[in-house]
């Protein structure tokens, strides 16, 4: 089950970062709520030039979130889920959400040609529940990015105040589509990557392939090395003589990464041995069955990364008549679907100097998975403010080229129809 990462992809864990010196960023609002980049809009923000060498670190608390919400629109009175999910009570400097399944797999979505209002919807609902909690207005939140990619979605939020304080650069986003066939976006990721204070940033929200059956887990361990293969973000152009600092290219090449979202990863063990542990609270028993701990353990993928401990009922697949059941259990309605219980939504990172503070799931019914969530704490360098100056938006998102997409698999080359395939998906 163990397989070795490329060399290249070593190669780039063992690089060292270059301590960037100066900081002259811009902040910038970046949003694409479309699969092809059409939809680009931006704003213009403050941000500092600083000449003058570091003063002491301040502490950063950054937010991540995970939800896959089976393709139901936020509709009805979502605003308390959404409060418990984000732990306004502690609020923290940056909130950085990933969804999955933001819009129905159907065929017509996985082309392409999903309503782009859904993911509009979730970001008014979201700017609604930060603010309400806002008070001042330095503690209000802005969007800094949000990035669709059918059903797979992320948006980055920072409070204002935070903006003020720090330079912070533009935010640049990516996409890598992996699902059926290889290449459509049932499947893959969405990327953001930022600096702060000469920090560099990625946050990957994914959704890797589903199916519980013995070898899908190696589907999911190439599918992420597909995207840490796929994701690149364009340089900036050698014009544009304010953004004439280090961009880290590839995923792996930032100082501090956040990978999340429904990665799938299942457990090694029967339903029902697997419900009896979860009847018991068996936490711990249960994790040393977890696909993902293996693959951690063994090298199969995520090699060298952190998680924090799963301390939490595994959140995915509850009954979809709003209750906290799981699906296929004892008193269940006839035709429900039976899925061994797992921890199918996660968070990771990688990066030196980051502190997990918590991690936890939340319990709203909305769809067939539990929300997650993880606080961070990190240090960053606060440098003197010496002058200001308005930065243009300049939004760029990378199109990997045809000769990237991914061979098909022996699986995908056997005959069957779109539509087929699509079935097949939607049904695991």
């Amino acid at each position: 089950m163990a397989k070795m990462l490329p060399k290249w992809l070593k190669r780039e864990k063992k690089k060292k970062k270059k301590k960037r010196a100066d900081c002259n960023y811009s902040t910038n609002l970046v949003t694409d709520e479309s699969e092809d980049g059409e939809e680009e809009t931006g704003d213009h923000f403050f941000g500092s030039i600083d000449t003058d060498p570091c003063i002491p670190t301040n502490e950063l608390r950054v937010f991540i979130g995970t939800w896959n919400v089976g393709g139901k629109s936020p509709v009805g009175n979502l605003t308390v889920d959404l409060e418990e999910w984000l732990n306004l009570k502690e609020a923290a400097d940056i909130y950085v959400l990933g969804f999955q399944e933001m819009v129905p797999l159907k065929t017509l979505n996985v082309l392409g040609l999903a309503d782009k209002t859904e993911a509009t919807n979730w970001n008014l609902l979201i700017e609604k529940v930060l603010n309400a909690y806002g008070g001042r207005s330095s503690n209000k939140y802005k969007m800094m990015a949000s990035k669709r990619m059918v059903g797979v979605f992320i948006c980055v939020w920072m409070k204002k105040g935070v903006l003020r304080k720090y330079s912070v650069s533009k935010a640049r986003v990516s996409s890598v589509a992996c699902g059926i066939m290889g290449c459509l976006g049932n499947k893959g990721a969405v990327t953001v990557s930022m600096s702060i204070e000469g920090v560099s940033f990625c946050f990957i929200a994914a959704h890797l392939a589903s199916g519980e059956k013995k070898g899908d887990e190696g589907r999911r361990n190439r599918q992420v090395l597909e995207i840490f293969r796929r994701t690149s973000f364009l340089l900036p152009s050698k014009d544009d003589p304010n953004d004439d600092h280090y961009h880290p290219p590839t995923i792996l090449g930032h100082d501090r990464i956040f990978w999340f979202g429904d990665l799938n990863y299942r457990l090694y063990l029967e339903d029902h041995l697997a419900r009896d542990l979860v009847s018991k609270y068996d936490w711990e028993a249960l994790q040393a069955y977890d696909q993902l701990r293996c693959e951690l353990e063994e090298g199969g993928a995520f090699e060298g990364w952190r998680e924090g401990n799963l301390e939490f009922a595994p959140t995915y697949k509850y009954s979809e008549s709003n209750c906290d059941r799981y699906s296929g259990s004892f008193g269940g309605r006839s035709g429900e679907k039976q899925r061994t219980p797992a921890w199918c939504d996660r968070i990771l990172w990688w990066g030196e100097g980051v502190k997990q503070l918590s991690y936890f799931r939340s319990e709203s019914m909305f769809s067939d998975h539990r929300p997650v969530s993880a606080l961070f704490s990190m240090q960053v360098e606060v440098r003197k403010e010496t002058n200001q100056k308005v930065f243009p938006v300049n939004a760029t998102e990378f199109r990997p080229p045809e000769n990237l997409l991914p061979r098909n698999s022996e699986e995908d080359n056997k005959p069957a129809t779109l539509l087929s395939m699509l079935e097949r998906d939607i049904d695991e």
